[in-house]
């Protein structure tokens, strides 16, 4: 749904994935117009014995490139219905490649006889985009609600917090998020009515959690499947038929 924090997710993880992918391909050598970032090549510090050598992901490059593809798109969006939500879109899209920008790292190798580390090379390398992806789903879990009317630049919604500044990592939503729990057609909301989940489990797809509170039916599942196979000589495979019961949880 449009303007929701479920949407500004989405819309920071996928610049974000994009600066990532395009940033390890460029390191990897992959594509043409870019390589490692040449601005580390030289410099570092003699006094604590350690200077930039290696291949240090050109980030930067990575981020011009999100820029370009996803950001112009919704540059070009006019009218005064659609400005706001399309500045929230691309401010999301920034929050999503400073997300990356902010969890780079140093990497260093050591030289020196027996490996003492007398000198080090150091260079910088991108985070997983595991952990990318854990730091946008905090800033989801604290993301803030903006006012729809749109003047010099984007305001939070509460008039008490309008003093406090959003920061480019911020993730804005406009509207609301609306019940996902619930079958609704006319936003393309399926519900979780029927869903399949882990009674143990306690993350998103345990039974509590996915049910909305609804509870959830059991009902055994029979397998029946080959098993136990072997070569005959010659020249046929021998198997056993096996049958497993499952138990299967449906959420109500």
């Amino acid at each position: 749904v449009a303007g929701t924090k479920e949407s500004a997710f989405i819309h920071a993880v996928t610049a974000a994935g994009l600066v990532h992918s395009v940033t390890r391909a460029c390191s990897a050598g992959n594509v043409t117009e870019c390589s490692c970032d040449a601005s580390l090549r030289s410099g570092g510090s003699a006094s604590e014995g350690w200077h930039w050598g290696g291949c240090s992901d050109d980030v930067h490059y990575g981020m011009s490139f999100s820029r370009k593809f996803l950001d112009v798109p919704l540059k070009n969006v006019t009218g005064r219905s659609g400005s706001g939500l399309a500045a929230m879109n691309l401010h999301n899209n920034e929050a999503g490649r400073q997300a990356v920008a902010k969890l780079m790292s140093v990497d260093c190798r050591c030289h020196g006889v027996s490996g003492s580390c007398a000198v080090k090379t150091c260079w910088k390398t991108m985070s997983s985009f595991e952990k990318i992806g854990r730091f946008l789903k905090d800033k989801y879990e604290n993301s803030i609600q903006i006012s729809d009317r749109v003047k010099k630049k984007l305001r939070r919604k509460e008039k008490s917090q309008r003093k406090i500044p959003i920061q480019k990592d911020d993730l804005l939503y406009l509207n609301k998020s609306p019940n996902y729990c619930v079958e609704d057609n006319k936003l393309g909301i399926p519900g979780t009515q029927g869903r399949e989940c882990n009674r143990t489990s306690e993350g998103p797809d345990g039974c509590n959690l996915l049910c909305c509170g609804r509870g959830y039916n059991t009902h055994v599942v029979r397998h029946v499947e080959r098993c136990e196979c072997k070569f005959v000589w010659c020249c046929y495979v021998r198997c056993r038929r096996c049958e497993t019961m499952t138990d299967v949880h449906t959420c109500k």
